[in-house]
């Protein structure tokens, strides 16, 4: 399990070494975590709807 995390931390500096150095991939990334960002937001504001729906349908 050790080897995996400090394979995966040493994959991670390596990447961030890569697009540090690289701005094309630099913007890309920025773009692709506010994408990944704007459908988490999405996705908390449908699941909140629903359970205020949910908890309005059992008041009645």
């Amino acid at each position: 399990m050790e080897k995996f995390i400090l394979g995966v931390a040493l994959g991670m500096a390596g990447g961030a070494l890569i697009v540090a150095n690289n701005c094309k991939l630099l913007n890309l990334v920025k773009k692709n975590q506010e994408d990944i960002m704007k459908k988490a937001e999405q996705y908390i504001d449908t699941k909140l709807e629903q359970l205020e729906q949910a908890g309005n349908c059992q008041n009645d």
